[in-house]
C-alpha cells in the first residue's frame, strides 16, 4: 500500500516537474513563476475533478448493486434521496487531492501553505455539507417508515445541532483561514457564556419541547388540533425548533412558538378523527309553558307516533292500574302521569338510537340541564359515526332539523335565544 503511494506520489513530482521546466523553457523570466504556479495549479485541481468523478461512479455503481438487493429498503432510499454519496465523494476527493500538494508544488512553498489552508477549507465546507445530508436523510429514514412522532424529535434535534455545526465550522474556517489558535477563539466564548444561553433560549425551549413531543406522542405533524388560548384550530403543518405552523380550517397559516407546547393547552381532535367518531353536544331551550300532562285527546294524537308507541302503551296500562285504588282519580294530576317534555325525551333518545348515523358504541344520552331564564334546556348527547367536518356537520345538522320539527308534534315550543 505505501509502495503504491510512493508511485502515485512519485508521477505527479514528475509531472510537476515535467511542467516546471517545460514553463522554465519557454515562458520569458519576468512571467516563468505566474506561469508555472499556474499550470500545476490547473493540474491540481485536475487531479481533484478526476478523482471527484471516478469516486462518484465507484460509489453509484456500488451503491446500484446493493440496492438492487435492497431496493425498498428505507436506509437506502434515505441515502441516495440525501445525496450522502455525492458529499462523501466530494469530501473524499478533498482528502486525496491535498495529500498531493506537497508533492506538486514542493519547489513553491509559499504556495503550498495557502494552497493547504484552502482546501482544509474546502474540506471543512464538504464536511459541513456531508453532515447536514447525513441528518437529512436519518429524517428520510422516519419518513419513508411514517413514524411521525421520532420525525418531530428529530427536527428538533438536528435543527439545533445543525446551528451548533455552524457555530463549529465557522469557527474552524476562522482558525484555519487566519491561522488563530483555537483557545483563544474558546476562550473568549466562555467567556461570553451567559450571552450564549441567553440569546439560544428559545431555541434550548424548542430542544426540549421537539423531545417531549417525540417521547410522549401526543402530537405530530397532520394532526387536527385546538389551542384555546390563541383560539386556534386546524392541522398542524410543520413543528420545528423555533415555530409550530398550523393551517386553519379557512386555509389561514397561524404560528406559535414551538416551546407553547409544552407550557400550553392543547385539544388533539386527531384521535376522534382517526377512530371515525365525534362528539355532538347541544342543547335546545323550552318554554316551559308549553308543559303539561298527556291527556287522553294528546295520547290519542301520539300513539301512532312509532318511536314512543310502544313505549306510550305499556307507560298508560301502568298509570291506568295504579289509579284503580287511588281517590280522584280523575283528577290528571293525581297519582302517575305523563308529560309530553318526557314523551319526547323518550323520542328524541330512540331516535338517536335508531339513527344509523350516530355510533350506537359510544354513549347517547337526552337530558335536563338546569333552567334558565330562558327556558328549560334539553341536551343531547351522542356521537356521529363520521369525524370528517363536512360530514360530521351535515350528520349533526340532519338530527337537529328532524328534532327542531319533531318538537311540533308533542305540543312544544322553542325558545329561540342567543346564548351569551
Amino acid at each position: 500500500m505505501n509502495d503504491e503511494l510512493n508511485n502515485t506520489k512519485g508521477f505527479f513530482k514528475t509531472l510537476s516537474d515535467m511542467l516546471h521546466y517545460f514553463v522554465k523553457d519557454v515562458a520569458s523570466d519576468n512571467f516563468v513563476l505566474l506561469f508555472q504556479i499556474a499550470l500545476k495549479f490547473i493540474l491540481l485541481f485536475g487531479i481533484l475533478i478526476i478523482f471527484n468523478f471516478l469516486l462518484k461512479i465507484t460509489l453509484r455503481g456500488a451503491h446500484l448493486l446493493f440496492s438492487r438487493k435492497y431496493e425498498k429498503d428505507p436506509i437506502v432510499l434515505a441515502l441516495y434521496q440525501s445525496k450522502v454519496i455525492n458529499s462523501i465523494a466530494n469530501f473524499t476527493a478533498l482528502f486525496i487531492t491535498k495529500q498531493l500538494i506537497e508533492t506538486i508544488f514542493y519547489r513553491h512553498p509559499k504556495s503550498y501553505v495557502f494552497l493547504e489552508r484552502l482546501f482544509y477549507v474546502l474540506m471543512i465546507i464538504a464536511g459541513w455539507i456531508l453532515y447536514k445530508r447525513i441528518l437529512k436523510s436519518i429524517e428520510k429514514y422516519f419518513i419513508l417508515k411514517e413514524d411521525y412522532y421520532k420525525i418531530t424529535g428529530h427536527r428538533a434535534i438536528t435543527q439545533s445541532l445543525k446551528i451548533i455545526e455552524a457555530i463549529i465550522f465557522v469557527f474552524l474556517i476562522i482558525t484555519t483561514i487566519f491561522g488563530i489558535s483555537p483557545s483563544t477563539i474558546l476562550g473568549s466564548l466562555t467567556a461570553m457564556t451567559a450571552i450564549i444561553v441567553l440569546v439560544f433560549r428559545d431555541t434550548i425551549l424548542g430542544i426540549v419541547t421537539g423531545i417531549h413531543v417525540s417521547t410522549s406522542k401526543n402530537l405530530k405533524v397532520g394532526d387536527w388540533i385546538g389551542i384555546p388560548k390563541y383560539n386556534i384550530e386546524g392541522n398542524v403543518q410543520d413543528i420545528s425548533l423555533l415555530t409550530t405552523k398550523i393551517q386553519n380550517f379557512d386555509k389561514t397559516i397561524s404560528t406559535i412558538p414551538t416551546y407553547d407546547l409544552l407550557s400550553t393547552e392543547i385539544r388533539n381532535h386527531q384521535i376522534m378523527y382517526d377512530g371515525s367518531s365525534r362528539r355532538i353536544k347541544r342543547s335546545i331551550y323550552f318554554n316551559i309553558k308549553s308543559f303539561k300532562f298527556v291527556d287522553d285527546a294528546f295520547a290519542k294524537k301520539i300513539k301512532d307516533v312509532n318511536l314512543i308507541s310502544e313505549y306510550l302503551e305499556r307507560k298508560l296500562k301502568e298509570i291506568e292500574d295504579s289509579k284503580k285504588n287511588i281517590s280522584n282519580a280523575g283528577r290528571i294530576i293525581n297519582g302517575q302521569q305523563l308529560t309530553n317534555i318526557g314523551l319526547f325525551r323518550n323520542y328524541v333518545y330512540n331516535y338517536l338510537k335508531t339513527n344509523p348515523r350516530v355510533d350506537e358504541e359510544d354513549i347517547v344520552m337526552v337530558r335536563q340541564l338546569e333552567i334558565t331564564p330562558q327556558g328549560l334546556p334539553l341536551e343531547i348527547y351522542c356521537f356521529a359515526n363520521k369525524a370528517e367536518l363536512v360530514d360530521y356537520e351535515k350528520i349533526q345538522a340532519d338530527i337537529f332539523d328532524h328534532i327542531l320539527t319533531a318538537a311540533q308534534e308533542f305540543d312544544l315550543e322553542i325558545m329561540q335565544v342567543n346564548k351569551i
